[in-house]
């Protein structure tokens, strides 16, 4: 089947280079299909349901809100992990599902759920909704609103937050992608009646009275239409009020018909809602901004386009002296990560190229091979484009060109050096030589080369089956790797050789080039080695016995993380304040760190910080925890430090100064993929599950003193679970019987006092605002204010709240935290200096030795870790799996099993390598690394491969000697190993040795495939031949013993047989007389052979002729008029409507054969047994 598809190439020579401009046609529109990110979206498929009930506490937001949703969501099909946070105001249920549901059906069976939830909880207890559409690469565009210099002062936070509500966020909703809008910071604007309680007392008024005027004096109504004059007149009656004019003049009582106005028992105001977070920027104290989510699945470079599109249409739009500023645009990372692959890719190209070209001698067949890495790229894209494979650092940020180029290298290397031989004796060459010799050195080559590709294909099969996290991220590499290994596969098979019998020319006599010079220098040298290396077998495998020792140990002794992380270029960092921090105070204490950052850091740009949360909660934080964004100018203006780890040091020390303050560095990306992975923002989350929520608080402290003892832990956080200040309102029922009062009357008039009851909606246009009736500001500022609030009794009397209840300060929960329906708390710990497994087992260690748990309290490792031991037991099945694949390939290519097992030594070999250079840069093992060993033990066999079959082929053409057919094989085989692994390695090199963004992620990676194919390479050089000749040298003694069997067996049986009389000579029956004339019979293996020469030539039938490329020059109009020059191809016997009965013909021909056959056969078989009779 190879043979056929490579002379179909050699021969329509057109063909192929038309199939070829169709690739870069379609390669090249597929490129700028796919989609582009900086990384692979690794969030699991989730659902948030966000219940908001601003007035309600932490335990009655657990009971009354979370339990219910968790409880209802549950058994829903597909659900992997259901986690939970319950703080004052605010409920968020993550619920985790299975990826194959999708991003869909999931939502739907939520929401179908949601409508039962609704019946369960409490009315006035909130109504629960869906999150949005997004994942952690959702958060593509940040911005604010500024002011310019000229305008300064003129604007308000709340003006400027209803500016980002009502002008920019409505005008960004119908962008394509764009799922939602959130805002932050700023204040959301509300008519306020600003009620003193001094003042309604005197007259015998309640603040429920002023929100009945309030709801009873702004409605509209309609009253039908009256007819007249033949035409209807419709009634409308508007009582809404515009203004704060028309709130102060509604009417609360009438007493002596003198009314009493709204404006004379309170202040008609514009005021503020309650909120629970805040935003700052750069010391300037606060702002407003918003973050822009794009849809899941979206395309993030388009989206981002369309939003940028769309923010300067907006900008035209908004009032004078306001523009909208990006401080976070998501852009700006993926064009540093693309920048990073495009210039790793064309480094290890044009590496690849030049080594090809100088060890080749024969720049022809280097610029063939080089050709072979565009296209089969291109060839790749064309499938990323169809299967919906992104592009990022991880898809296309792992190709090696030199591993693509591989077979290529293997052809053209077979092709030059056949073609070397055949100028060597003195034989011509043309265009049909040239065909010939490409035909043959491919056919013969390609066994080897395909195989060896397939190899390297299969071993990233295992990848795909990857779960979770990690497959997330390796997976869109894997598939890459495959579509362009496919595509160079096919390169090989129809490109190649067809580009090496057109273009490829033979040195000229006696000139040899200096890779020539050099791969024969090496050539003398390596003989010599090879000899002595097989004098000295056992001192040779003694060394790598030893060395192989030693990387197990090494190996064993080596650290382990997850995923190294990706250097994205900004700094994150959360601000933790003491529990229960008034949300000023976290805007105080911002302000000054960000003053302190811009005024000690040049290499700040910006600072920013969110506390709280948004006006949509999908960050539930509270109050006195803040994510401060450092951005950061690019790195060749640093001065205070040469790393992101030396500056993240400097600024702990520099942030020191400010007092009550711990602070948790990360990333923005990576802080927010952790939170919807795990629950949790650090790299290592150590879980206590429990249920008293007390004793969880006591023992993550008593935890936390344990931890922060380990070597490598950093900005080790306690959750906070307790110590909420709270005014508690406990009921005296006795006295609520005694004045005929209620719970639910009391509480209502609680919430509308100092939380604000909404009583309305005053319209301004298009734009609504709450109409909110509370206490002025004055009264709401201590307990006494809650003691002293007045409830008037059903007698119409009036007493204070201290009389009803018992109302004191008393701590409460924090925050409750839940994994699939248990309380958990947890310590979270960064890790800096140190790899994860060890940290872990570390603590592991001391928490087992030195913290006792009450019973049914346990302890759960998360974070990184986590990732890691999932995706570490599953390296144990799939490397296997891949182990496997790669003998059985081996098996099925030599059909040897002792061969088999000499060219599987290549891996431990590879090992070696792997192992040491991991050491050598002082890098741990990492999925990454363990990625790369897969992929090297792929790459490690194929030198192996081509080494025996050479020395399998030198046996079919009559080389004996063993030691003379290892010796020429080797020597034959030197170029191509040594191109194939320093195309390999010096492609991975650019990768390896890269430090810009990005690059953390490929360094293992590249570091294990380079050291590997270093001493794979260099070890199988020798330890290889060394196999062969044991395998070899036991079959030919196996061989000898059976030569002498059978030489004892011929002495004896003359002997018997001169002993016997003639008539007891055994006899043959009539049927084997038969079978042994069908089987020997001249005329029947004549027919045989025309039917196999009859069934060749109907494969012929698709044959479209060679390809002739032909020039020619003509003079035009004599003289020195000038030379027409010609340049055409021709394509012979080209009749594409007779192919298929020229195959119908042919069939019938194989047909008439196969008949005659079977006449001769019953003919011999009647002549056989009338001979018998």
């Amino acid at each position: 089947m190879i043979n056929h598809i490579i002379a179909f190439s050699i021969e329509n020579k057109l063909v192929v280079g038309l199939f070829t401009l169709a690739l870069i046609g379609v390669g090249i529109w597929s490129m700028t299909q796919v989609p582009i990110d900086a990384v692979p979206d690794i969030t699991n498929n989730q659902v948030q349901v966000i219940t908001q009930a601003p007035n309600l506490g932490t335990e009655d937001i657990e009971q009354f809100v979370t339990y219910p949703v968790e409880v209802a969501m549950a058994n829903l099909p597909g659900v992997q992990e259901i986690r939970s946070i319950s703080r004052f105001g605010l409920s968020v249920v993550t619920i985790v599902f299975d990826d194959e549901l999708g991003a869909y059906l999931p939502r739907q069976l939520v929401n179908e759920k949601l409508a039962i939830v609704k019946d369960e909880i409490p009315a006035g207890f909130g109504e629960s909704f869906m999150g949005p559409i997004s994942t952690g690469l959702g958060e593509i565009y940040q911005y604010t609103l500024e002011v310019d210099e000229r305008h300064a002062g003129r604007y308000s936070a709340m003006e400027l937050r209803s500016i980002q509500d009502w002008i920019v966020r409505r005008q960004m909703a119908m962008v394509p992608g764009v799922v939602e809008v959130n805002s932050f910071g700023g204040q959301l604007k509300q008519y306020e009646v600003a009620v003193n309680p001094d003042e309604l007392r005197a007259i015998d008024l309640t603040i429920s009275d002023l929100f009945a005027a309030l709801r009873d004096n702004n409605q509209n109504t309609g009253g039908a239409y009256i007819e007249k004059n033949h035409q209807a007149n419709f009634i409308r009656g508007e009582g809404l009020a515009r203004d704060l004019a028309d709130i102060e003049n509604m009417v609360v009582r009438t007493v002596g018909n003198i009314p009493i106005r709204i404006a004379d028992v309170a202040k008609v105001q514009y005021g503020t809602a309650v909120r629970y977070g805040a935003f700052t920027k750069d010391g300037r104290g606060e702002a407003v901004g918003g973050m822009v989510l794009m849809l899941k699945g979206g395309n993030s470079n388009q989206v981002i386009g369309a939003v940028k599109e769309r923010i300067a249409e907006i900008q035209t739009t908004l009032p004078e002296g306001v523009s909208i500023v990006p401080f976070l645009d998501r852009s700006t990372l993926i064009a540093q990560t693309t920048r990073t692959v495009s210039y790793n890719l064309l480094e290890g190209a044009l590496i690849v190229v030049l080594v090809l070209v100088f060890l080749l001698g024969n720049w022809r067949g280097g610029l063939i091979v080089a050709s072979t890495i565009p296209l089969s790229l291109l060839f790749a894209f064309i499938l990323m484009n169809f299967f919906d494979v992104w592009a990022n650092l991880m898809s296309l940020g792992a190709i090696d060109f030199g591993i693509i180029v591989d077979g290529a290298v293997i052809i053209v290397e077979g092709t030059v050096f056949y073609l070397a031989q055949r100028l060597r004796q003195g034989q011509l060459i043309d265009s049909r030589s040239r065909d010939d010799l490409t035909f043959g050195a491919a056919s013969k080559m390609m066994n080897a080369a395909f195989f060896g590709q397939l190899i390297i294909l299969i071993v990233f099969l295992p990848i795909l089956f990857l779960e979770g996290v990690e497959g997330k991220m390796f997976q869109p590499m894997a598939l890459t790797f495959i579509f362009a290994m496919l595509g160079a596969m096919i390169l090989c098979l129809t490109y190649v050789p067809m580009a090496s019998a057109l273009f490829l020319r033979p040195a000229r006599a006696g000139r040899r080039s200096w890779g020539d010079r050099l791969i024969a220098w090496l050539e003398e040298r390596y003989e010599t080695a090879l000899q002595a290396a097989l004098k000295r077998t056992t001192l040779v495998l003694g060394a790598a016995a030893v060395l192989f020792a030693l990387t197990v140990l090494s190996f064993n002794r080596m650290g382990g993380e997850f995923i190294p992380q990706l250097d994205e270029g900004d700094i994150a960092f959360h601000i933790i304040l003491k529990p229960g921090s008034a949300l000023s105070e976290g805007i105080a204490t911002s302000s000054k760190i960000e003053r302190l950052l811009l005024d000690r850091y040049p290499e700040v740009e910006h600072v920013l910080t969110r506390f709280g949360v948004a006006e949509l909660p999908t960050d539930p934080m509270p109050m006195d925890i803040g994510d401060c964004f450092v951005l950061l100018k690019p790195k060749e203006e640093w001065v205070s430090a040469g790393t992101k780890e030396d500056l993240i040091a400097s600024m702990k020390e520099t942030l020191s100064v400010v007092p009550g303050v711990n602070y948790e560095f990360t990333q923005p990306i990576e802080m927010r993929f952790n939170e919807l992975l795990t629950g949790v923002r650090e790299d290592l989350a150590v879980k206590l599950y429990g249920e008293d929520l007390q004793v969880l608080a006591a023992k993550a402290e008593e935890m936390g003193r344990i931890i922060a003892t380990v070597e490598g832990v950093a900005d080790m956080k306690v959750e906070a679970t307790t110590g909420l200040p709270q005014m508690t309102v406990n009921h005296d029922r006795d006295k609520l019987a005694q004045y005929g009062l209620n719970v639910n009357e009391i509480n209502r008039v609680i919430e509308g006092a100092f939380a604000g009851a909404r009583a309305g909606v005053i319209f301004e246009g298009e734009r609504r605002f709450d109409l909110v009736v509370r206490l002025d500001s004055v009264h709401r500022t201590n307990i006494n204010d809650l003691k002293n609030l007045y409830i008037n009794t059903p007698n119409g009397s009036q007493i204070p709240l201290r009389e009803l209840a018992d109302i004191s300060y008393e701590p409460g929960p924090m925050q409750i935290s839940r994994d699939n329906t248990h309380r958990r708390t947890y310590v979270g710990v960064n890790v800096r200096g140190r790899d994860v497994r060890s940290l872990v087992e570390e603590i592991q260690q001391k928490l087992d030795a030195r913290l006792e748990l009450p019973p049914g309290y346990y302890i759960r490792y998360g974070g990184a870790f986590e990732n890691l031991e999932r995706a570490t037991q599953r390296l144990k099945i799939v490397v296997p799996v891949a182990l496997a694949l790669i003998f059985l390939l081996i098996f099925f290519a030599l059909r040897s099993l002792p061969q088999s097992f000499t060219i599987y030594l290549s891996i431990p070999l590879a090992a070696i390598g792997g192992v040491f250079s991991l050491w050598l840069r002082d890098m741990p093992f990492s999925i990454s690394a363990g990625i790369g060993f897969i992929v090297l033990f792929g790459v490690a066999v194929l030198n192996g491969l081509v080494l025996i079959s050479s020395w399998n082929e030198l046996e079919q053409e009559g080389v004996s000697d063993l030691h003379e057919r290892i010796r020429l094989g080797a020597r034959r085989r030197i170029r191509p190993i040594l191109l194939t692994a320093l195309t390999d390695i010096l492609g991975f090199l650019p990768m390896a040795l890269s430090t810009s963004a990005g690059a953390e992620v490929q360094r293992p990676l590249a570091t294990v495939v380079i050291g590997g194919l270093l001493t794979s390479t260099l070890l199988t050089l020798f330890l290889l031949p060394i196999g062969y000749r044991w395998t070899e040298t036991r079959s030919l003694r196996l061989r000898g013993a059976t030569l002498i069997l059978i030489a004892l067996l011929s002495f004896l049986i003359p002997s018997v047989a001169f002993g016997q009389e003639p008539g007891q000579l055994p006899g043959i029956s009539p049927e084997e007389a038969v079978e042994r004339a069908l089987e020997n019979y001249p005329k029947l293996r004549a027919s045989r052979l025309e039917i196999a020469r009859r069934e060749a030539l109907e494969k012929t039938a698709y044959d479209l002729g060679n390809t002739q490329i032909f020039t020619g020059a003509e003079e035009l109009g004599g003289g020195n008029a000038g030379v027409y020059t010609i340049l055409g191809a021709q394509q012979q016997n080209i009749d594409v409507f007779g192919i298929r009965p020229q195959k119908e013909l042919r069939r019938e021909q194989v047909r008439l054969a196969e008949g005659a056959l079977l006449l001769d056969e019953w003919a011999v078989r009647q002549e056989v047994r009338q001979a018998y009779c």
